[in-house]
């Protein structure tokens, strides 16, 4: 099993700095991969209709997933990225091809990118997006990725997407493998049907209940549950509940596993660096 970090971007407050020391830590203790949250702009939860129940504010700091793994890829030469999640339907899917492609291309085929929906219907209105279909637009936006990976000429005509015999050139050299995220049935459903992977958060007991239901999905779309990923990302439990997490979520039978350290109560990048090298050694090899 793969085991990771997430980089903790509220507590770093967006300082450069730590997200270089961050990185090269994370490959230097041995991890395999670094996971990113996405939001693009924060916003004031008050006297909002419908309200906001998300956990973030206008006061918590996002870095670009993909513009910061450019930057890790350039100085480290190993550990894999990966965005959990990026909300894909707030953004144009032709451009996060490119993007992709070439965060894929220029790192060595070391991304994946994981996508989902999100919560935020006011970052959706400001980007100039459809909040209310982000689900259905998100099946689509999955179908153009692919082709556009996949093919050296290609045409779509989606209930989205409308172009004709255009080609994404550089391509990647594979298909980049495309993971789902979120708590509800239908994230469940659509990563049955057509996701490489999903990531959980929390416990292992609720994400294992998640992965009962996509594996009944991948089975009714005639697919193999074991070629496909599972991850889950640690709660800000005591460090040797997440040992014993880490540990029972491998022995389900899952690809990966992510320590968290956002929620602790850290404050500096010593800390977080610390509390992953604790980890790492809790964890052995």
């Amino acid at each position: 099993m793969k085991i990771g970090v997430v980089y903790p971007q509220i507590e770093l407050k967006g300082d450069p700095e730590a997200v270089r020391r961050f990185g090269l830590a994370a490959e230097d203790l041995g991890y395999d991969h670094i996971n990113a949250y996405d939001h693009v702009l924060g916003a004031v939860h008050d006297n909002r209709d419908p309200a906001l129940t998300g956990p973030y504010t206008e006061k918590d700091p996002f870095h670009d997933p993909l513009v910061m793994f450019a930057y890790l890829a350039g100085i480290t030469s190993r550990i894999e990225f990966a965005s959990s999640v990026l909300i894909l339907p707030q953004r144009q899917t032709v451009l996060v091809a490119r993007q992709a492609a070439d965060l894929d291309l220029l790192s060595g085929q070391r991304f994946r990118l994981g996508v989902g929906t999100g919560w935020n219907w006011v970052e959706y209105q400001a980007l100039d997006e459809d909040f209310d279909s982000r689900g259905k637009r998100l099946d689509d936006q999955i179908a153009v990725l692919r082709r556009l990976w996949g093919e050296a000429l290609t045409s779509h005509f989606g209930p989205f997407h409308r172009f004709e015999r255009v080609s994404l050139n550089p391509p990647p050299k594979r298909q980049i493998p495309i993971w789902m995220g979120g708590r509800a049935e239908v994230a469940f459903r659509r990563a049955g049907r057509i996701g490489d992977g999903f990531m959980f958060m929390g416990g292992v007991e609720k994400a294992d209940e998640g992965w009962s239901r996509i594996k009944h999905h991948l089975q009714e779309a005639g697919r193999d549950p074991t070629a496909f990923a599972r991850e889950l990302t640690t709660p800000p439990v005591e460090a040797g509940q997440v040992r014993d997490i880490v540990l029972q979520w491998r022995d389900t039978g899952a690809t990966h596993a992510t320590i968290g350290t956002i929620g602790r109560g850290l404050t500096t990048i010593e800390a977080h660096i610390d509390f992953i090298a604790d980890m790492k050694h809790r964890l052995g090899a």
